[in-house]
């Protein structure tokens, strides 16, 4: 695994420790790190100091039943000062098995039933238009196995017609999808009018590039690949 934080490796090792049997999602959990890494480190426009300025980026974690390396980026960027990570899923903790919005400062959404992150995040792209936020940005991330849900094609197709360049969608690929993309997953954005790319998920500099990359008059997803066997 290819971490350039060392306080969110070590993060990351303390709630995975912490954490036992299905509890764990190993795989949901630990494929998203390094996307997650990225995002807060090098893209979003929100930090503590600014998790409630209208003016934010906003982050929506749509595969919220693998939450752990989420929560230890938050950790690591100042945003859970305070909560004690060993003690995640336990009667007191505000660290639940899914994030919960209401428990955690910087989390936008709770999550975990899947399906609904990217509806969610077009309602938010739309509102932020809507109030003439042109340079807020609204990132989702989504997993493989999560566009299996149909909910989702609804909200590719609109947010492709209506031409929403401020939301970003970034798919973590590590071969889970039941019902698998023929031509791939970009593919299927594609031709609801996104603009679309590919990404080594564990490169960090490659995924800083192609997150940043223009796309103006288009939503743009991103497929980050991810080989199960890391994950």
């Amino acid at each position: 695994m290819t971490v350039t934080s060392q306080l969110a490796y070590a993060d990351l090792e303390a709630l995975q420790s912490a954490m036992t049997g299905d509890e764990k999602h190993s795989a949901a959990a630990t494929s998203t790190l390094d996307v997650l890494w990225v995002l807060y480190d090098r893209v979003l426009r929100v930090s503590p100091a600014t998790a409630d300025d209208p003016d934010r980026d906003r982050f929506l974690l749509s595969k919220g039943h693998g939450p752990v390396s989420y929560y230890a980026v938050l950790a690591a960027k100042g945003f859970l000062d305070g909560i004690d990570l060993t003690a995640i899923g336990t009667f007191d903790s505000p660290l639940g098995f899914h994030p919960d919005r209401n428990l955690l400062p910087g989390v936008e959404i709770s999550s975990g039933s899947l399906g609904h992150g990217l509806g969610l995040a077009v309602g938010v792209a739309l509102g932020l238009r809507a109030q003439g936020r042109t340079d807020t940005h609204v990132w989702v991330l989504l997993g493989d196995a999560e566009l299996d849900e149909g909910s989702n094609h609804e909200a590719i197709a609109y947010a492709g017609a209506t031409g929403l360049d401020n939301l970003h969608v970034v798919v973590v690929d590590n071969a889970s999808s039941t019902h698998g993309w023929p031509g791939g997953i970009a593919s299927r954005f594609a031709v609801n009018g996104w603009a679309t790319a590919g990404v080594n998920g564990r490169d960090h500099d490659a995924i800083y590039d192609t997150f940043t990359a223009s796309h103006t008059g288009r939503p743009y997803a991103v497929v980050a690949n991810v080989e199960r066997k890391d994950s």
